[in-house]
């Protein structure tokens, strides 16, 4: 597991969305175990107390769940699973749209830049556009 901590932001708060990036990539599974808070913290070298404040929290946004003292896992709702994927979709798009409104570039040029993109990295389909 690597993170690379950005020192502008609080470290739990990454330790969470990259919990929500892995997850919705898939790279995290419903139903599979994480490790324990202590293994996390040896793991990133980071205080043991943020990896639990991030556990706690995800578990609060149904993220996670733990049982007792059995080890955490990934939730197995697919319906969370699904929210999460698109919560990450339309943050991205927010700040694409944001950084983009600034440069003042008519919304066909960014259309033609997106999909050329795509298109150079392999994207699949195509997107339309009024």
């Amino acid at each position: 597991m690597a993170i690379h901590f950005d020192k502008r932001e609080a470290v739990y708060i990454q330790v969470i969305r990259y919990f929500k990036e892995q997850i919705a990539i898939g790279e995290l599974k419903s139903g599979q175990e994480i490790p324990s808070r202590r293994e996390l913290a040896q793991q990133l070298k980071i205080n043991p107390n943020t990896v639990q404040r991030a556990y706690k929290e995800m578990e609060e946004e149904g993220l996670i769940y733990t049982d007792g003292n059995k080890p955490s896992i990934i939730t197995k709702e697919t319906k969370r699973i699904k929210e999460i994927r698109e919560t990450l979709i339309t943050e991205a798009i927010d700040q694409f749209v944001d950084r983009i409104t600034s440069l003042q570039i008519p919304k066909e040029q960014v259309f033609e830049l997106v999909q050329s993109k795509l298109n150079e990295l392999g994207g699949e389909g195509e997107i339309k556009h009024d």
